[in-house]
C-alpha cells in the first residue's frame, strides 16, 4: 500500500464491512437495497422502475426483484402516476416510513458510539470530506444524489 489511493481503497472496502455489521439488527433492519431505494424515494417522492433505474443505474429486471420484496415486507405500494404518466410509481408506506426511521435512528446512534471520542469539529471535517468524496463519484457518474 504504497499510495493513499490503495489506503482508502482499504478502508473503504473495511468501511462498507463495519456498517453492515453495525446496522440495526431489532425490527428495525432494512436489506441494504431497500434501504438505499426508500431513502430516494423519500427524498424525491414516488417514483417509477424507470426513475429508479436511472436514479441507479440498475437494469429494471433488478429493481423489479428489489421492489417486489419491498411491496411484499410492505414497505412501499404502487399508485398511479401523481402527475398523470402511464407508468406506475412506488411510494413509500407508512411501515416504510418506521422501519426507514428506526434503521436510520440507530445508525446514527452506531455512528455516535464510535465517535464519542472525536471533537465536534473532527466529525464535520469528517462528514464533509465523505460529502465531496460522494459528490465527486456522482458526478463522474452522472447520477446526483439529491441531499436534504
Amino acid at each position: 500500500m504504497d499510495k493513499p489511493t490503495h489506503l482508502i481503497e482499504f478502508e473503504t472496502m473495511l468501511l462498507g464491512r463495519h456498517l453492515y455489521l453495525n446496522s440495526p439488527r431489532a425490527g428495525g433492519r432494512l436489506e441494504r437495497s431497500a434501504y438505499i431505494v426508500l431513502s430516494r424515494i423519500r427524498m424525491e417522492g414516488p417514483m417509477s422502475i424507470g426513475q429508479l433505474s436511472d436514479a441507479f443505474g440498475l437494469d429494471a429486471s433488478t429493481l423489479n426483484r428489489q421492489t417486489a420484496a419491498m411491496l411484499r415486507a410492505h414497505l412501499v405500494e404502487r399508485i398511479a402516476d401523481p402527475e398523470g404518466g402511464i407508468a406506475r410509481k412506488f411510494r413509500i408506506t407508512a411501515e416504510g416510513e418506521r422501519r426507514l426511521d428506526t434503521h436510520r435512528r440507530e445508525s446514527v446512534q452506531g455512528l455516535e458510539r464510535v465517535m464519542a471520542g472525536w471533537e465536534p469539529e473532527e466529525v464535520a471535517a469528517f462528514a464533509a470530506y465523505l460529502k465531496r468524496f460522494n459528490t465527486d463519484i456522482e458526478n463522474l457518474d452522472e447520477r446526483p444524489w439529491p441531499r436534504p
